[in-house]
């Protein structure tokens, strides 16, 4: 059994909380950055991600629920999930955390995936930018991997310290 991997990301947007909220909440807005959604957006509820870039869909239940700040979702293949929401001045921060069994050989592959994620939130949010999922940047997902997550860095903690500062 592969022991459960903790990584962890940080974000600031120069939105508000509410904007920030229904873009990981409301499914046609969950599309244009992570992947085909439906949601039952309460406590106990259901919420199903099927990454459009790949093959994997993740059904999950909503295990913890405080609008507009915290949703954590629980499911395979992808464990727990939480994104926390905190007002900024004007803006927001977004704190992901993600929580699952990650073999060794997949590690990388991971972080690079939720940091290229993370990105395409904040370029949605920022400017409207929809991923065109048949057609996407695997070069851009390949960048940060090769950036962040390849080795390159001394250690992967500093590695995702570098990730979450970003």
């Amino acid at each position: 059994m592969t022991p459960d991997v903790t990584l962890r990301f940080e974000r600031r947007l120069q939105h508000p909380v509410q904007r920030v909220w229904a873009a990981i909440t409301e499914p046609g807005e969950i599309e244009a950055w992570w992947g085909r959604a439906t949601v039952d957006l309460r406590l106990g509820g259901t919420m199903r991600i099927e990454w459009l870039n790949g093959d994997v869909t993740m059904p999950a239940t909503i295990t913890e629920l405080d609008p507009p700040h915290v949703l954590e979702i629980e499911g395979e293949p992808h464990g727990r999930l939480r994104f926390e929401l905190e007002a900024d001045g004007d803006g927001t921060v977004l704190r992901f955390i993600a929580r699952s069994p990650v073999p060794d050989e997949f590690l990388s592959k991971v972080q690079a995936g939720w940091h290229f994620h993370l990105d395409a939130l904040v370029d949605f949010v920022d400017g409207g930018t929809r991923i065109d999922w048949p057609n996407w940047p695997l070069d851009r997902w390949q960048a940060i991997h090769d950036t962040y997550y390849s080795g390159e860095l001394d250690s992967e903690r500093q590695s995702s310290r570098q990730a979450a500062e970003r």
